[in-house]
């Protein structure tokens, strides 16, 4: 297993308020490591790095449609988008090089998943990634 597959497991799954995660390549569009079981098909890759592309007030507007759900974006900025759907949700965070991408479930809290995936990115960006 890579240091990036650990480091994706250990900070952001090791929170157990993180239920899948991924990081991607963002020139690439591809991603890096994920973890186990969570396919991220070209399309919503597309989707995520368009909504950093995009107006944030637009993102808000229309939302995302990821893994075949609908979300409700509550946050969209240059660095940031978090959506939810009922009681799960989407954290992404982009840093020079890759998004950060997180969901979490009903039973785990939307705080700590955000808190990781964002301290995540930093320490990327710190790296200059």
């Amino acid at each position: 297993m890579s240091s990036v597959q650990n480091l994706l497991l250990e900070s952001l799954l090791g929170t157990k308020h993180v239920d899948n995660a991924a990081i991607i390549k963002i020139h690439a569009r591809t991603v890096l490591v994920s973890s186990p079981g969570f396919n991220i098909s070209p399309s919503d890759i597309r989707v995520l790095v368009n909504g950093f592309s995009k107006n944030p007030v637009q993102v808000r507007r229309d939302g995302l449609y990821f893994r075949e759900k609908d979300y409700k974006c509550v946050r969209a900025d240059e660095r940031s988008l978090y959506a939810k759907k009922n009681n799960t949700g989407l954290v992404v965070v982009q840093t020079n090089l890759y998004l950060v991408v997180a969901t979490y479930q009903e039973d785990m809290y939307a705080s700590v998943c955000v808190e990781a995936v964002e301290k995540l990115g930093d320490y990327l960006r710190k790296k200059g990634s």
